[in-house]
């Protein structure tokens, strides 16, 4: 996935669909699993072998739209969406000694608003600046 220092190049990402067809010409039985709702992977089973295979296709499949996801830095800000360098600090807010409860959640449930319906896709992402994803945590 592109983040700073990644040395991402859209020349080597394989979507998932390419992934899906290669895995399948080599096991036909390759089946879908159901998904409960705000998973961001794909999962999948090949009939007779244990365990299953799961894709994040967030960069040839978007699951912006069901994705319920927030993230917490090491640093204390807070993402509302992995690929957005938009951050918003928890940390200064849960220092100052004037933030009450309600606006932690007011500020949360602000930054959460603001989130955007997808990210900018796989193109656009990889030009904005970001932090490297050792630097986010997950």
């Amino acid at each position: 996935m592109p983040f700073d220092g990644n040395k991402w190049s859209d020349n080597k990402m394989v979507p998932y669909a390419e992934m899906l067809k290669v895995i399948e010409s080599h096991w036909p039985t390759l089946t879908r699993l159901s998904d409960h709702p705000n998973d961001t992977s794909k999962a999948y089973k090949v009939q007779g072998f244990a365990g299953q295979i799961g894709f994040i296709t967030s960069m040839s499949d978007l699951f912006c739209a069901s994705c319920n996801r927030l993230r917490i830095t090491a640093d204390g800000n807070m993402k509302v969406c992995l690929f957005g360098n938009t951050e918003v600090s928890l940390r200064d807010a849960l220092r100052s000694k004037s933030t009450s409860q309600e606006k932690l959640l007011a500020l949360i449930g602000a930054a959460v608003g603001r989130k955007k319906k997808q990210h900018a896709g796989m193109f656009n992402i990889v030009k904005m600046k970001n932090r490297p994803m050792i630097l986010i945590g997950g």
